[in-house]
């Protein structure tokens, strides 16, 4: 049998999670590391026909001017989770994966994406212009690594809220503004999905930008049997609620108030300086406690950049909540954990349920992937336990169909 070769094309290659992803994915494909954190090696489906680690190939874009091999390095020496003599075995295949970068758009991200830009890509060329130079690069990705599929993962830095129009919802009207070069009624995301999707490849945003995946575009999805999935990783304090959450319900506790403080010192922290960029996120955070309970207690997240944690978040959550006579208690957790080493995994499991998709023939949104996400997109489920059974129905169903 012909062994499948799959192509993963980043946007926001030179990013923390990109980087660790690829490490990652060098390190599980020389047997040297553990796939802790990765679902799809536990059963029930590592018995699922999916695309094996070494057989991933990597390449992608960013609007950074970088070299790979240096964020790599950079990365690795802040997280210290691997010596520098295991990581200069990896230095030619990082170069390798890093020649072919693209210089990605950055068009109608707002000020913080723009002023990251190495140069403002974009501005000379018109929207369909844009559209068709990532349909070209994926093609000459697939081409020259002699790939099967190419699966496109959005880990790019927040965007700023796109309102969304009618024409967003329409598939004929959406192009219209593409042809009007409408720059407003996009953001980048919106043609990389645009894009990906028109090329036959499939897609997942892991960002909360909610111009990525919208209704056009998985209306073209579903068109072009191609499967896609958002939005918003849950990697931390989000996956603690929707774990934590249900037990409240469960006990008939009132839950009166939630409030969550996280600071970050990443690149994705810095962009989230930003008003119109941390609006986003927190939209995709506190949406959770409403869909499990039933009902809005007070909530409030709230998200600061502090540069010295570099790659590090903390998350302090206290819950106030009413028990039996009235009586008021509390509860509360600290999440501390490195943003990259959380989200690289998932993101690596989902390029394998993606291709696995693909090869079936499925199309449209992959709602068994809806506990990957902070806010899954055609899912109302937001308890962490039921949205696991999703996939393991998912995987239930594959194994009794071959």
């Amino acid at each position: 049998m012909k062994k499948r070769r799959v192509g993963v094309w980043f946007v926001g290659a030179l990013g923390s999670i990109a980087t660790t992803a690829m490490v990652g994915a060098l390190l599980l494909q020389k047997g040297t590391m553990a796939p802790v954190g990765m679902v799809t090696h536990v059963e029930p489906f590592r018995q699922l026909d999916l695309v094996p680690m070494e057989s991933l190939s990597f390449g992608g874009c960013d609007i950074r001017e970088g070299f790979l091999e240096e964020a790599a390095r950079h990365l690795v020496q802040e997280s210290r989770v691997l010596d520098s003599a295991s990581f200069d075995e990896l230095i030619p295949l990082l170069n390798s994966m890093g020649r072919d970068l693209k210089q990605g758009t950055a068009v109608n991200c707002g000020e913080a994406i723009q002023n990251m830009a190495h140069v403002a890509r974009g501005e000379e060329l018109s929207l369909e212009e844009q559209v068709e130079e990532v349909r070209s690069w994926l093609r000459e990705f697939k081409r020259d690594r002699a790939l099967d599929c190419v699966i496109v993962v959005n880990l790019a830095s927040t965007e700023p809220h796109l309102p969304l129009k009618s024409f967003h919802r329409d598939l004929a009207s959406f192009r219209g503004q593409l042809r009007a070069d409408n720059r407003q009624a996009v953001r980048a995301s919106s043609l990389y999905a645009y894009a990906a999707v028109s090329e036959g490849c499939p897609y997942i945003n892991f960002t909360p930008s909610n111009g990525a995946l919208v209704d056009a575009v998985i209306e073209l999805a579903a068109q072009n049997r191609v499967p896609v999935m958002g939005n918003d990783g849950k990697t931390g304090e989000t996956l603690v609620k929707s774990a934590l959450a249900p037990m409240f319900a469960c006990r008939n506790l009132n839950v009166l108030s939630w409030v969550g403080f996280n600071v970050l010192g990443n690149m994705d922290g810095c962009v989230l300086e930003h008003p119109d960029n941390r609006r986003s996120k927190i939209n995709s955070k506190d949406q959770v406690l409403a869909h499990i309970l039933g009902y809005s207690p007070h909530s409030r997240v709230q998200i600061d950049y502090m540069p010295s944690l570099k790659d590090q978040k903390t998350a302090w959550d206290f819950i106030h909540f009413e028990g039996f006579m009235g009586a008021r208690m509390s509860l509360q957790f600290v999440w501390q954990g490195y943003d990259s080493l959380l989200a690289a995994p998932l993101v690596l499991d989902l390029v394998r349920f993606a291709e696995l998709a693909f090869r079936r023939g499925e199309g449209g949104l992959m709602t068994h992937l809806a506990s990957y996400f902070k806010a899954p997109l055609g899912v109302d489920e937001h308890r962490l336990h039921r949205q696991y059974d999703f996939l393991v129905e998912y995987a239930r169903r594959g194994k009794e169909h071959g």
